[in-house]
């Protein structure tokens, strides 16, 4: 039997309480690092199981530039969402969203404020390839996205 679990999309959780969805079929690169289990405190909230990990990066296709109907964006994007991205640097976590009825892993990025907002992510680094279109985002504490993608850039 195949254990194999595929996911249908990724859902992007961003600080100020945006969202943004990506199906599978819109992106093209993905790696999540490291993902860990611990448990702690959101924001003070009550004691759960938290996933960490330690690094990521996703290559977005230029076709998933857009709000879908179920997402949330509390400012108008009307340049898109990779715009959305690149201007604000604050993806907290994402659910990963299988095929199997709705079954949903979160995952927390590796997260340093860059300033005593504490909104935007010194971790999180993306980019518009001027070749293809297409989304580059790595979020960890040692590469950035020229590091990670610096061909394709």
């Amino acid at each position: 039997m195949d254990t194999t679990r595929v996911f249908k999309e990724i859902k992007f959780y961003f600080r100020n309480g945006d969202t943004w969805t990506v199906n599978h079929k819109e992106m093209d690169d993905i790696w999540l690092a490291r993902v860990t289990t611990s448990y702690g405190r959101i924001n003070g909230g009550k004691m759960q199981e938290i996933n960490p990990c330690k690094s990521f990066k996703i290559e977005v296709l230029k076709e998933a530039d857009y709000l879908k109907d179920t997402d949330n964006i509390t400012a108008t994007t009307a340049a898109g969402m990779f715009d959305r991205v690149i201007s604000y640097q604050d993806i907290e976590k994402c659910d990963l969203i299988f095929d199997d009825e709705g079954d949903s892993k979160q995952i927390y990025f590796p997260y340093k404020a860059k300033d005593s907002e504490g909104l935007d992510n010194i971790y999180q680094t993306s980019a518009v390839s001027k070749k293809n279109g297409n989304l580059y985002i790595v979020i960890d504490a040692q590469a950035s996205v020229v590091d990670k993608y610096r061909d394709s850039l």
